[in-house]
């Protein structure tokens, strides 16, 4: 067995796509998508169309990996012949996955692990952890990708539009008040997550069409020098108008390192509801 073979392990949150996540043998944990009456495994047993098409009759709650799932995921890559293993995971500030996965580790004595607080959620979070096998391709040593990925946290970054308010106001997290003025309004807030990965407000912009203007602006303003980067447009059950960006994006996703696409992981959809656009990107450049 090699001791230095590093294995890379993220959550569902983190929406990495299917096809990178074999490309990069990056093992994946699935969070739980909880109804009234039966329990789902993101993108396991659950799509991402299933849980937004459904949103109308019942809007579920998302809930960790159980700590059995996390000892599994980890007994399994022990099985495949790591004995190191590096986990990028969404937010701390967001979702109480870094901790219950930090316990996780701690029950295996013989093995390295590092867990990574991206500060981030969806791509903004999984950028990470595709940079991060990338870096193992390249031999890096288990100390050097941690230090790489921790020194990266900063240059990862993903911004979204949000088509209505009520899933926020419901789910408790905008002010009741500030909800239903803003629904009056027709303010399209563009969220992303700050230093401490806690949601807040980049942006209100009114009417839906001066919002995902006002977010391709940010991002290709932000993007303006940079030569090397991941980019991203995803979406919550809005496939149309996401296609329609990335024609507009054309030149920069044409420019992109790597450019990933895809619905958003359920468990972030749920607090934002349908019609969500997100894009985001990773500053390889040092």
């Amino acid at each position: 067995m090699e001791e230095n073979k590093i294995a890379i392990l993220t959550d569902s949150c983190s929406d990495v796509p299917r096809d990178l996540l074999e490309r990069f043998h990056i093992y994946e944990m699935a969070l739980t998508i909880n109804y009234k009456d039966k329990s789902y495994r993101d993108r396991i047993d659950i799509t991402p169309e299933e849980v937004y098409g459904n949103l109308q009759k019942e809007i579920p709650h998302t809930s960790l990996p159980t700590m059995g799932e996390m000892r599994e995921a980890i007994e399994k890559i022990v099985a495949d012949g790591y004995r190191q293993i590096i986990i990028p995971v969404i937010s701390s500030g967001l979702s109480g996955t870094y901790s219950a996965i930090m316990h996780a580790c701690s029950e295996f004595k013989d093995i390295k692990t590092a867990v990574i607080d991206t500060k981030n959620i969806a791509l903004g979070s999984g950028f990470l952890s595709v940079y991060a096998a990338q870096l193992v391709e390249k031999n890096l040593s288990f100390d050097q990708i941690v230090k790489k990925l921790e020194d990266k946290i900063a240059a990862s970054h993903i911004y979204y539009s949000l088509q209505t308010l009520q899933y926020l106001m419901k789910g408790g997290r905008i002010g009741r008040v500030e909800g239903i003025l803003g629904s009056m309004l027709q303010i399209k807030p563009i969220i992303s997550c700050d230093e401490n990965g806690i949601y807040y407000t980049v942006e209100k912009v009114r009417g839906r069409k001066q919002s995902i203007d006002k977010l391709i602006e940010i991002v290709e303003g932000r993007l303006k020098g940079t030569k090397n980067y991941y980019l991203t447009i995803c979406h919550g059950y809005a496939q149309e108008e996401a296609d329609k960006i990335k024609e507009r994006m054309k030149a920069y996703v044409d420019k992109a390192v790597l450019f990933m696409e895809g619905q958003i992981s359920p468990a972030l959809g749920v607090h934002t509801g349908p019609g969500l656009i997100g894009i985001g990107f990773f500053d390889l450049d040092d």
